[in-house]
């Protein structure tokens, strides 16, 4: 998982100065922070799964647990060393999904959409959780076989925030902000990363693997976040 920080950038700036100005001229605004109050971490979130206990039990037997390979940066969340393969309607499958713990109440499948394409399955983009109207597949565990009639989806690029964050930025849970990153020789701005606040989470950006990719984030010098034009008037 590709992890990097970031510092701050010149729109941070101009919008420090801009709140500040607005203050002295008798506007609502308040002053923002003079520094972020978190380091922006921005992580790659391959293709994974997120099991309900009973899919667990039906997969890898009854009374089966999710067991932690590793930690994840939120913390409570974690790898588990379970892996499921996801079969798609051409009868294409990819091997050794990982199971992303702890259980949910829902079973949800996350892909990029070249997997999506590899599989045959034409999947939306979603928030987390929103599984109205999805595709399903068939989950392949070592001790039996799940045929899912929704769950799977590819999953908006989206920002984790605390209300110190959100506060910082100016932003809202569900408003959907710019991230920057400069690569060398490409250097892109990724736009709608959805804003998902919770005052038990930690700053972090997840983007899928093409979008990963396609950015060179492994070579990335620098990421900012910053507020849209039109989110700001919205919130004014």
């Amino acid at each position: 998982m590709t992890q990097l920080t970031n510092s701050i950038s010149r729109s941070q700036v101009e919008q420090l100065v801009r709140q500040a100005l607005t203050q002295q001229l008798g506007g609502l605004a308040s002053p923002a922070p003079s520094a972020a109050p978190n380091p922006l971490v921005v992580n790659i979130s391959a293709r994974h799964i997120h099991l309900s206990q009973e899919h667990l039990e039906i997969l890898f037997g009854k009374g089966a647990q999710l067991e932690v390979q590793k930690d994840l940066y939120q913390v409570g969340y974690f790898a588990a060393t379970q892996t499921v393969a996801v079969v798609g309607p051409r009868r294409r499958m990819i091997p050794n999904v990982r199971v992303l713990g702890p259980c949910r109440g829902d079973t949800q499948v996350e892909l990029a959409f070249t997997d999506t394409i590899s599989l045959g399955l034409d999947v939306p983009i979603r928030i987390s959780g929103d599984l109205k109207d999805t595709p399903g597949c068939v989950l392949m565990g070592p001790k039996g076989v799940v045929e899912l009639k929704f769950g799977v989806i590819r999953a908006a690029r989206h920002v984790h925030m605390s209300p110190a964050d959100c506060a910082y930025y100016g932003c809202a849970n569900g408003d959907k902000l710019h991230l920057r990153v400069e690569s060398p020789g490409c250097t892109t701005v990724l736009e709608e990363v959805v804003v998902r606040e919770n005052p038990e989470v930690k700053l972090e950006i997840h983007i899928d693997t093409d979008e990963g990719n396609a950015i060179d984030l492994d070579h990335a010098t620098s990421v900012n976040l910053f507020v849209p034009e039109s989110c700001k008037c919205k919130h004014n």
